[in-house]
């Protein structure tokens, strides 16, 4: 049955063309962020299914002592790559990308005068990713990084003879106070030539104490920067064929090339090694609100349909896209801790400190309450025992890492944004169907169960190291915690029914009566 349909795909991929293919066939590529989580699968992407690319120039910068070549070949040696390896081989896909050495938060972007002469005679296809995604970097290096360097690749772009598109990649939680996001550009938060210049001159203490201020209403320093970002895309777009693609959440990827597979713990990922490791018992939450989930492999049939559109229809009116999918798919948080409960118990990970539990809160005062007794209490009492068994405490660590996480987590798990991705949908009804299977942009055969399995057993794997063949021992240590588990509820209730018993006089009579009642019921 599966060599009949592949064989019905070939023959429909023989009579039908590829035009997305077509469209990229001979093109220069340069990728900014393509070391990222986005920009590997990206480039895996046109490695495996856009051969006839020309060339794909990777702009790295060195980073922990490893040069942009290091980097190369680590990011080749990723699981990935493995597919697309076995079909090409790796000396060619050394031969499909080239390295450049820059850095996105320099002035120039950090190239050389031969780099950057080579970048403008040969490009035609730019895709601008690289940024920091960490919601609480520090106000300086987030402007110089998010903000300047979309500024400086700007004006590469400008300089570019040949260029086709100007594609950045911002974000769909970049324009908070907007409920329901449209498709199309939004005013800054602030002038962002005006943030560079002060930024540039002005001292990082005093940066530092003006954060809260110069962020206005907006809860942190990646929706700010990428928000001004996106002002300078908006004021190029006259003098450049440039677009706006704004994913949503992105997460692991759904169906190829790996299934599950991911390099980072951000979004419901994190959210369910947490859970299923027991360290998480507890979140200040609206279980009944939901976000905007987004396969990364999705993502980036998404990028690429967008840019096809631009270029071959010469659709100039839509210019910005939102990459999103919570207009067909609406899972709330609760139903992803549930889930993921399910699927823990089955697939259970190493080592968990405690059995999977705990629940989310609508009262702050109460999640706090939960934090101090089921994780700051728990983690001081099982680094006590591991620092006298004579190794170093981790679980205090531990628990202020969740815990700075949670302050990130709880703005936007407590607020609600809708999207409007029209325009998606309409590029989806331009796609053929051999376009429509190779670059997938619908989920309508998407289990969300079978996914969130995969996601778990590829984290696993992938991010926490722990093999399939030990996946039986982990189910015998979840057995066990489970029973100390009960034994330590049943322990504590008897406890506070004690405490009860001395502290009230009639409460310890209540408890006689009973036991008297029971025994005489037993007796009789």
């Amino acid at each position: 049955m599966v060599s009949q349909t592949t064989a019905e795909e070939s023959r429909v991929e023989e009579e039908i063309p590829d035009r997305i293919a077509e469209v990229f066939k001979d093109q220069n590529i340069l990728i900014t962020g393509g070391t990222g989580f986005l920009g590997k699968v990206m480039v895996e992407k046109f490695l495996r299914c856009l051969s006839s690319v020309k060339q794909i120039y990777l702009l790295v910068r060195p980073k922990k002592g490893k040069d942009p070549r290091h980097r190369l070949e680590e990011m080749f040696n990723s699981p990935l790559f493995d597919k697309v390896k076995q079909e090409r081989g790796l000396a060619e896909l050394h031969e499909a990308v080239t390295v450049v050495n820059g850095d996105v938060s320099l002035l120039g972007l950090g190239l050389s005068a031969e780099d950057k002469k080579m970048l403008c005679e040969n490009i035609n296809i730019l895709y601008h990713g690289a940024a920091t995604v960490r919601f609480d970097e520090l106000l300086k290096k987030a402007v110089l990084l998010n903000t300047r360097g979309t500024k400086e690749t700007l004006q590469l772009a400008k300089e570019i003879k040949h260029l086709k598109l100007f594609a950045h990649i911002s974000t769909a939680y970049c324009h908070l106070e907007e409920k329901v996001l449209g498709e199309k550009p939004y005013p800054p938060p602030a002038d962002p030539h005006k943030v560079i210049k002060c930024i540039e001159w002005m001292d990082d203490d005093v940066i530092e104490a003006m954060t809260d201020k110069i962020l206005g209403g907006l809860p942190n320093t990646y929706a700010f920067t990428k928000a001004l970002s996106e002002g300078l895309v908006e004021e190029a777009m006259p003098h450049i064929p440039a677009i706006i693609l704004r994913p949503s959440i992105v997460i692991p990827v759904w169906k190829e090339p790996v299934p599950g597979w991911t390099d980072n713990i951000n979004g419901p990922t994190g959210l369910l090694i947490g859970a299923g490791k027991g360290v998480i018992r507890t979140m200040y939450c609206n279980e009944t609100g939901y976000a905007d989930y987004l396969p990364v492999d999705i993502a980036v049939n998404a990028i690429l349909t967008s840019s096809w559109n631009f270029i071959y229809f010469k659709d100039y009116e839509k210019r910005v896209f939102n990459l999103t999918s919570s207009n067909e798919f609406k899972v709330s948080w609760a139903e992803i801790i549930a889930r993921g409960r399910k699927i823990t118990e089955r697939v259970p990970l190493n080592g968990v400190v405690w059995y999977p539990g705990g629940s989310m809160k609508k009262s702050k005062l109460l999640h706090n309450i939960c934090v101090l007794l089921f994780h700051m209490i728990p983690a001081y009492f099982i680094d006590a025992l591991i620092f006298l068994a004579g190794y170093k405490p981790i679980m205090c660590r531990v628990q202020r890492r969740i815990q700075k996480g949670f302050e990130v987590f709880e703005y936007y798990a407590n607020h609600q944004w809708d999207f409007d991705n029209s325009n998606l949908y309409v590029i989806r009804d331009r796609l053929n169907q051999t376009e429509y299977r190779k670059y997938q942009l619908h989920g309508d055969d998407m289990d969300i169960d079978e996914y969130f399995e995969a996601c778990i057993r590829a984290a696993r794997v992938f991010i926490l190291n722990e093999p399939p063949e030990t996946l039986p021992a982990a189910r015998r240590h979840l057995r066990i915690m489970y029973w100390v588990d009960v034994f330590t509820k049943i322990t504590f209730f008897v406890f506070l029914m004690y405490l009860f018993a001395c502290w009230s006089e009639s409460f310890r009579a209540l408890l006689i009566g009973s036991w008297t009642i029971m025994k005489q019921a037993v007796s009789d």
